[in-house]
């Protein structure tokens, strides 16, 4: 049975309830002033129909009203009006207090376990589902837990309450209503079994929605450049279709509840009304008009909770579905924590080393097998090879995004799997092919991995990197704020920003005067200057030989021309190196290095 499976289940919704109530269980002082607001309510609400019975009874007939009986327990209706509207409005406040501090620490413990995932579950599951659970998910899972704490609580207590009074009036007649109970209660059941279902799959079909969604807004400009738009509206139309019939179906067996514990209701007092009149006519009876009066008041008040109840029900099915997908997500298994004992990186020169690795992304795939490597400090390495050969897989498994399926991995002689990632991530500085700029001023984005520098350092990483002349085009310079992702930003400014922010996050400063850098001892560059024109390339390529010199490097190159002068250049096909050497030495050898080269450049040299 699947994890989905599970908690379906009625056993499944069972324990994602008992873990609801532990989250709150923080707030439980909340919760038990809410219970005794409610409580106070419900009790001021039936002494109503008592007074209000009394002061029935205290109009004998016509020129015979008892004022004096009247306009004191007028009085007293008045204050327990106000007393119940007061006691009301705590309780709501209360009520929505809990349900939003609940689904606040839901939401932040999400966040945090996402930040604790392997990569592996990122990059198995879409983007837009997972903001879903997070944002949809827990929105629909606060409507169903304010609706619980608003009305579940007073419901029940108005039921124990009424039935309370009532026996203690007249046992009979209560007896009438109990006996009718157990209807109201299998319909709603019989209903609520059927929606639980049905408001799981819409759950689930919004999320698939939201991820499509978010995807296709995201590479807009290749659906547009494929012509699929058309294509790609069919899809999203079809999702929406299942999102539409399951809705339906929902919403159908949610919505008669209502009426059909409405029903019941009315058929409740009914026989409370004619049980009532009768007892009332007999011969010596002790029921008056008023108490008649009160008790077709309870008799209302007895069966609208149900009407709640039954509504809260559904709606709780839908809170219970959408916080089964939210707690999916927490408890995903998060990456393995850094070994006992793993001490930091120092002193770190930059001698890398691999020994027999074996990785796969998927067992029946495999990708790299027995991959042995040995790095000298200072030694610039320039990964080469077709597409899907492993090339990025490389850099992945050295930052420890993924760890090794068999062999090791050592940094000054250390299995990096003894070195905690933080320790092992800040000996890097990272640029991707892939840009990722956050929303905020152009000096955070390049200071993000060194938030403490000064301006002048901000200035030199930019310069450095050929950007401090088109940021300080920009309409507020360094200060300017750009959008998700870079916003108006060209690929290559944004990528140039990226190049800036490794340039900044080390943790010992390099060069001199104003163009002091915070340079990391090693560098990783997977194809940092793919979105550059040539001339800036040129100006860039420039400042990576001044950054890497005496620092271990690691260039993922597509380009060969960005990798001659590198010190060795490693030639993957199918996990494997096939080919080892300096840019003379493998042309040279005219093996696979010079055939990927030759595809290159012989078109232009000719």
């Amino acid at each position: 049975m699947t994890r989905r499976e599970r908690n379906a289940s009625p056993r499944g919704q069972l324990a994602t309830l008992k873990k609801v109530l532990n989250h709150i269980g923080r707030y439980r002082w909340l919760v038990l002033l809410s219970l005794a607001l409610s409580a106070a309510t419900v009790l001021l609400t039936l002494a109503v129909p008592v007074l209000v019975g009394r002061a029935i009874d205290g109009i004998i007939g016509a020129g015979a009203v008892r004022f004096e009986i009247i306009w004191p327990l007028l009085w007293r209706i008045g204050l327990c009006v106000a007393l119940t509207a007061l006691g009301q409005w705590i309780m709501n406040v209360t009520n929505n207090r809990i349900t939003f501090d609940v689904v606040r620490d839901l939401r932040e413990e999400a966040l945090a376990h996402i930040q604790a995932l392997p990569l592996s579950y990122i990059d198995a599951h879409p983007h837009g589902e997972t903001v879903s659970r997070v944002i949809a998910d827990a929105d629909q899972f606060a409507d169903g837990l304010l609706m619980g704490f608003t009305q579940l609580f007073s419901g029940v207590l108005t039921i124990l309450f009424t039935l309370g009074f009532m026996f203690t009036q007249n046992p009979l007649i209560t007896l009438v209503v109990v006996a009718v109970t157990p209807l109201s209660l299998f319909v709603a059941r019989f209903i609520a079994k059927r929606t639980y279902a049905l408001f799981r799959q819409q759950s689930q079909t919004r999320g698939e929605q939201t991820g499509f969604i978010d995807e296709r807004i995201g590479n807009l400009k290749v659906v547009q450049a494929y012509g699929r738009e058309s294509a790609e509206t069919e899809t999203f139309d079809e999702i929406n279709e299942r999102l539409r019939d399951c809705s339906l179906k929902a919403t159908f067996f949610s919505s008669i509840t209502n009426p059909a514990t409405r029903f019941v209701n009315s058929v409740v007092y009914a026989l409370v009304a004619l049980s009532g009149a009768l007892v009332a006519l007999a011969p010596g009876s002790a029921m008056t008009v008023g108490m008649l009066t009160a008790f077709l008041s309870y008799a209302n008040q007895y069966t609208k909770p149900f009407n709640e109840i039954s509504g809260v029900v559904t709606e709780l099915q839908n809170a219970i579905a959408c916080a089964a997908r939210l707690f999916e997500l927490i408890e995903a298994p998060a990456q393995a924590p850094d070994a006992p004992g793993a001490a930091p990186l120092e002193a770190v020169r930059g001698q890398v080393e691999w020994r027999d690795v074996c990785f796969s992304y998927s067992p029946d795939r495999k990708l790299i097998e027995n991959f042995n490597l040995s790095v000298c400090p200072g030694q610039r390495v320039a990964i080469v090879g077709p597409t899907g050969c492993g090339k990025t897989t490389l850099i992945n498994l050295l930052m420890r995004f993924y760890d090794v399926d068999a062999g090791s991995i050592s940094v000054e002689g250390r299995d990096i799997r003894r070195i905690p990632r933080k320790s092992l991530r800040a000996a890097y500085g990272m640029v991707l092919q892939e840009t990722w700029l956050k929303r905020g001023t152009v000096r955070e984005n390049i200071a993000m991995g060194r938030p403490d520098a000064t301006e002048a350092e901000v200035v030199a990483a930019a310069k450095a990197a050929h950007a401090h002349s088109f940021i300080m085009r920009l309409p507020e310079g360094y200060d300017t704020v750009i959008g998700e992702d870079g916003g108006q930003l060209s690929q290559g400014q944004k990528q140039l920003l990226c190049i800036s922010r490794v340039m900044l996050s080390g943790d010992q400063a390099s060069g001199e005067g104003d163009e002091s850098l915070w340079l990391p001892p090693m560098l990783i560059l997977d194809e940092a200057t793919s979105s550059i024109d040539t001339r800036t390339e040129l100006r860039i390529q420039s400042a990576f030989a001044r950054m890497m010199k005496g620092r271990t490097s690691f260039v993922v190159a597509h380009r060969l021309s960005t990798i001659r002068e590198a010190d060795v250049i490693l030639v993957m096909r199918d996990g494997h190196i096939v080919e080892q050497g300096n840019h003379q030495s493998l042309l040279a050898k005219n093996g696979f290095y010079a055939e990927l080269y030759n595809s290159q450049f012989a078109a232009a040299e000719g």
